[in-house]
């Protein structure tokens, strides 16, 4: 038998335990998300030593932005769960009068999701709250590039749920390949733009619905106004975080001419108060997933002139957090997504001309502004296009489950987080109830004389 009948065979029980029912009922939905919720906290060691095996993340970024999101999330959907799967009522058309109109909503089946490698726990997991609360089954695929996460989330997934149900496929690109060519009901995929452009074909060759969390240069814009104590900390969490392997951190800043040194100075300041002279000592600060994008970095940091940092290791794969200026936006570091800590510094003149150079780039994932200027937070709300943003802060917006997260263009399709994720996994039905009585012969042939009446129906709509 080979791997691909293997798979299909997987595909077809999973397909076969969803149309049995099992994951229809409020009460089966329900003790799976706390069945989930135990998994992670009983496994909260073994998923910690699995990030720091795969890129010395400190166990404080483990629990704070692997464990406690997919807690807090999966308590915001038990909450919630049942009035989202409530059919809802909507407004009757008086052409259909008398009539009852719902919207119900029902799972797509069997989902396929493909996790990423920059937090490989919880961008696998997360996904997987939306997929049960809707009432689908799962077949996952973490990334390979972290093999002892996606090691400890396959044996989660395997403790505490049965095969038929949820259940881990461990592989490289070709079974991402083979996986991307089975007749799934749902994909959803969290990864990089490239990548990105290869699931949303392989769905489109099928028709099958796709969310696609992906990425690009998340801009952080910089004004006068700006406090720059508390920006030059704020930016400096949300970039050097995870070694700056963040989908939403701020990829480079745009830096109002007149504060440009003061904030740079702020930004070093900051920096030594969170990892101290030596980052590479520090144990709050993790390392590249791996040597490939080591040597990536490595090539970027040569454009610009290094004003913090710019130290590297290839055998711990360290990079130092670093500030690069002197950039254009012809260089290399300006030419891709960064994911990593190098954050390049632009400037500008006026606002206007920010907000053109930030349209002038694909739309990002996220758009950060620090201002206090009310009318200015305002214009660059209204004229930049983002999957989500923040004023006067970084990051933190995904972890509001009332905030759809999810990109625009380039930089995604669909959303989830909260109800999204409910969404994301969900149609939504159109229901219309009707009596048998009454039954106007209006729209019944034959329609001699009737013309007339019509036009003077729909003038009544």
């Amino acid at each position: 038998m080979t791997y691909q009948t293997d798979l299909s065979t997987l595909l077809n029980r999973q397909k076969a335990f969803f149309h049995a029912g099992h994951t229809r009922t409020y009460a089966f939905r329900s003790q799976m998300l706390q069945r989930l919720q135990q998994a992670i906290i009983e496994e909260e060691q073994a998923i910690t030593s699995a990030l720091a095996e795969d890129f010395g993340k400190p166990a404080f970024e483990t629990y704070a932005t692997e464990m406690a999101i997919l807690l807090a999330e999966i308590r915001f959907t038990r909450k919630h769960l049942k009035n989202w799967m409530a059919p809802r009522r909507v407004p009757s058309s008086f052409l259909n009068y008398p009539s009852k109109d719902f919207i119900y909503p029902e799972p797509y089946g069997v989902a396929l999701i493909i996790g990423a490698w920059n937090y490989p726990f919880q961008l696998t997991l997360a996904p997987v709250i939306g997929a049960i609360a809707a009432g689908c089954c799962a077949i996952l695929k973490p990334s390979e590039l972290t093999p002892a996460t996606s090691a400890v989330t396959a044996k989660l997934l395997r403790t505490y749920f049965p095969d038929d149900y949820l259940t881990v496929v461990e592989g490289g690109a070709d079974t991402s390949q083979q996986l991307l060519h089975l007749p799934f009901d749902k994909i959803f995929f969290t990864g990089s733009v490239p990548v990105g452009k290869v699931v949303a074909q392989a769905a489109a060759q099928q028709l099958i619905p796709v969310t696609l969390e992906l990425g690009g240069k998340s801009p952080c814009l910089v004004d006068e106004t700006a406090d720059l104590k508390v920006t030059a900390r704020r930016i400096a969490w949300g970039k050097f975080i995870n070694a700056g392997q963040t989908c939403v951190a701020p990829d480079y800043l745009l830096v109002h001419k007149s504060i440009e040194q003061p904030l740079l100075e702020e930004l070093k300041t900051a920096l030594t108060h969170f990892y101290g002279t030596s980052p590479k000592q520090s144990p709050d600060y993790a390392r590249i997933v791996n040597d490939r994008h080591f040597q990536r970095l490595s090539q970027l940091l040569l454009g610009g002139t290094v004003f913090a940092g710019g130290e590297t290791d290839a055998d711990e794969r360290y990079i130092a957090p670093t500030l690069l200026t002197n950039v254009s936006w012809q260089d290399a570091v300006m030419q891709e997504e960064i994911f990593g800590p190098l954050l390049p510094v632009l400037t500008y003149n006026t606002l206007s001309e920010a907000v053109q150079q930030v349209n002038a780039q694909p739309k990002p994932l996220a758009l950060y502004f620090f201002s206090r200027d009310k009318k200015a937070q305002e214009q660059v709300l209204a004229q930049t296009s983002s999957g989500g943003a923040c004023i006067n802060e970084t990051v933190s917006h995904l972890a509001n489950p009332h905030l759809p997260f999810g990109g625009v263009g380039p930089s995604g399709q669909g959303n989830y987080h909260g109800k999204y994720s409910f969404d994301a996994f969900s149609h939504q039905k159109s229901v219309l109830k009707k009596p048998f009585w009454p039954d106007l012969p209006l729209r019944y042939p034959p329609y001699l004389k009737k013309l007339g009446w019509m036009k003077k129906v729909f003038k009544w709509i």
